[in-house]
């Protein structure tokens, strides 16, 4: 093979450096490369001189172009492995980690291991550009000028950092049009974070956690997943009072979110916003919209909190309450045990169905309850026609759950598929719709629709201690 010519491999220098640090940079690389390759061949003028002007001075190349500069001139054989490690666990929750061998190496110190936890967005980092959302892998800048100090500091004292970010923006699908192995998104914030691992060079773990599941935040699924990576899930090796979580999504006035705070509570661990960690600012007030231990019945014996009893040899019932309210749970603990049988159109599937198997039963001398949302009087007045229809009393259930309630009910029930108690139908989550929806139609139910009477319930989780802890973390 011919050798190559100065100016052919000029052009593949200059290639290779496209993503270098920053134009300033590749260019000073660049030229001082001509000045490399051009020595000795320069023409000469007659004097013995050269023709060439003399170099002019440059601002010194930034540490991370050397480094690349480095990489590109080392043969493949005498390179490092790459430092971060990849992978997706259950095709969700993206995990990077950065010189991970020495983070390991402190576990076995035999010491209690301190953890500083961190959101990534606006908390340590933010777009150079300003926008909402990074416009390439560069588009990022340090939250605050103390970040990569103190992050460096926590890891010298012994901490273990790392990173537990929502991530929904980030697509796992691959881009098969654009010729990726993976999609853009992913590319992108990939590129970001080793940047940011490099920069600190340091050990250093990321979470993203890119869907709505057991991972994304107040959840924890990515701190169990940390904690696993690390070989800390056994009891006694964390030091929590001695941890923290730090996140901007902190549950004050403008905040988009209380997300951060809910999961530090979860976790048990103390937290801090941005602001005061990083910048030693006094605390702002808090705009929780509720919390969950609130709504839980505070007695050992779990006593009714409501009470109901049949009225009539044969009756109907119907619900009245929102989707997550508790109204199979209020059948299945008050009304299965008097012996009512249960209409319900999430089984049914619809309406028509569901009047006809009311009717069977209510001829059949049976009585029937309708575990059906009921929202307002139009769909009521199908039920008091039937009633009237089989000759038998109607009666109303009607449960004013608070609407995040509802939402948590949901989400708690459709995460937890495993706990019979909570999920005895093993149902899945509800789209955001249908909490709206019902929103938008829902009267409250009237004696003067034709009802004997309305039961009025006000929501209170009752369950074992298992089941309280579990129902009692922030969930959305």
């Amino acid at each position: 093979m011919a050798p190559l010519s100065p100016f052919r491999y000029l052009r593949m220098v200059r290639s290779s450096l496209f993503h270098a640090e920053d134009q300033l940079n590749t260019y000073t690389l660049f030229n001082s490369t001509v000045r490399l390759i051009m020595n000795g061949t320069k023409r000469k003028s007659p004097d013995g001189g050269d023709i060439s002007p003399p170099p002019l001075k440059r601002k010194a190349i930034g540490t991370a172009t050397n480094k690349t500069v480095a990489n590109f001139f080392t043969p493949v054989s005498q390179k490092k492995p790459e430092q971060v490690a990849w992978r997706t666990v259950n095709n969700s929750c993206i995990i990077g980690k950065y010189h991970q061998e020495q983070a390991l190496e402190a576990v076995k110190s035999g010491k209690k291991r301190r953890i500083a936890a961190f959101d990534l967005d606006s908390t340590l980092i933010a777009t150079k550009s300003g926008r909402r959302f990074p416009t390439n892998e560069r588009d990022w800048k340090w939250w605050s000028p103390s970040v990569p100090d103190k992050l460096k500091q926590l890891n010298d004292e012994g901490y273990l950092v790392v990173v537990l970010s929502n991530q929904k923006a980030i697509s796992l699908k691959k881009d098969l049009k654009g010729g990726r192995v993976e999609s853009k998104s992913l590319s992108i914030f990939k590129q970001k974070v080793a940047a940011i691992m490099q920069t600190l060079d340091m050990p250093f773990s990321v979470y993203a956690a890119t869907a709505s599941d057991e991972f994304r935040k107040p959840r924890m699924g990515m701190w169990r997943e940390m904690l696993d990576d690390h070989d800390l899930s056994v009891a006694g090796l964390l030091d929590l009072e001695q941890s923290i979580f730090v996140g901007d999504a902190a549950g004050r006035e403008g905040d988009h979110s209380g997300v951060d705070r809910d999961f530090a509570a979860n976790v048990g661990v103390p937290f801090e916003t941005p602001e005061e960690f990083f910048l030693d600012e006094a605390p702002k007030p808090i705009l929780r919209a509720f919390d969950p231990k609130a709504y839980i019945v505070d007695s050992s014996a779990d006593e009714p909190t409501v009470t109901f009893s049949k009225k009539s040899e044969v009756e109907l019932v119907i619900f009245c309450g929102s989707p997550g309210s508790g109204k199979s749970t209020f059948y299945w603990r008050y009304l299965e045990p008097l012996g009512y049988e249960r209409v319900n159109q999430d089984i049914l599937k619809s309406r028509p169905k569901c009047l006809k198997a009311a009717k069977e039963y209510l001829q059949a001398g049976k009585s029937v309850a309708v575990d059906n949302t009921n929202a307002g009087p139009e769909t009521r007045a199908y039920w008091i026609d039937l009633a009237k229809e089989t000759n038998v009393p109607i009666r109303c259930i009607y449960l004013s759950t608070p609407p995040q309630i509802c939402k948590h009910n949901d989400t708690v029930r459709a995460a937890n598929p495993g706990i019979e108690s909570i999920n005895p139908e093993s149902r899945s989550s509800l789209p955001g719709i249908a909490f709206g929806d019902f929103q938008r139609r829902f009267q409250v139910p009237m004696l003067s629709e034709g009802f004997q009477d309305i039961t009025h319930v006000e929501f209170k989780f009752q369950g074992t201690p298992a089941t309280k802890e579990v129902w009692g973390q922030y969930w959305i």
